[in-house]
């Protein structure tokens, strides 16, 4: 399989990143509310979809400010 170029990095990994936590987060919040029944899989996929509609843009945007807030406070210099 061929890889993306390394400068598709600052894209594909806030991809992964808001599926993966949309993906979490809407199904403990659908469980939450509904229960476990037979309508719960329609209603969190549904969920889903639409937060992960905001929160992939949101994060494109947000992801330099919490590297920047990052480098402030953790110290990525190699121990002596």
């Amino acid at each position: 399989m061929t890889k993306l170029a390394a400068r598709h990095a600052q894209w594909v990994m806030p991809l992964f990143l808001s599926l993966f936590m949309t993906c979490v987060v809407s199904g403990i919040s659908t469980l939450r509310v509904l229960g476990w029944g037979p309508t719960f899989l329609g209603v969190w996929f549904a969920s889903w979809m639409w937060s992960w509609l905001v929160a992939f843009p949101a994060v494109l945007v947000v992801l330099p400010l919490v590297k920047r807030l990052t480098a402030a406070l953790v110290d990525v210099r190699p121990p002596a």
